[in-house]
């Protein structure tokens, strides 16, 4: 993780769990996580000022290479919750993500932990430094914890 990162809290979006996403016992069904933690990912990069149109153009994507996901407290229809997305950066062509799911008493609903990285379309084949990739096309890179 970055310096700027570790001294900052990570970057959130708020959610609320609807009806619909929930199982037949009345928890958010297992999949829907997934997805509220990828909405938190694209919402990040958009935040950075990268838009998905901007990353095609430019002949790149970010690919999920790995996720592990641990639920630790059950969500409900009209559950109020942040989603947090922190990736954490290094010196190969892959970086760590970690978010989490957080109820708005604060519990700790879900955390999702992953490695990424930036696919060259063409080529078919991680780009060697994904930071530079992103920092490349941001025109707000430290919400990215980049410098």
């Amino acid at each position: 993780m970055s310096q700027a990162q570790a001294d900052s809290e990570p970057f959130t979006v708020p959610i609320t769990v609807r009806g619909y996403e929930t199982d037949t016992q009345g928890h958010l069904n297992q999949a829907v996580y997934l997805q509220y933690t990828e909405h938190a990912r694209w919402s990040l990069l958009q935040a950075a000022g990268i838009e998905q149109a901007a990353l095609v153009a430019s002949g790149i994507g970010p690919v999920v290479l790995e996720q592990t996901l641990r639920y630790k407290r059950e969500l409900r229809a009209g559950d109020e919750v942040t989603v947090s997305c922190a990736f954490e950066w290094g010196d190969r062509k892959i970086f760590g993500m970690r978010q989490l799911i957080v109820k708005a008493d604060g519990t700790l609903a879900a955390e999702l932990t992953g490695v990424g990285g930036i696919m060259d379309l063409n080529a078919r084949r991680l780009v060697a430094d994904p930071g530079a990739a992103l920092r490349e096309l941001a025109t707000d890179p430290k919400v990215l914890g980049l410098e």
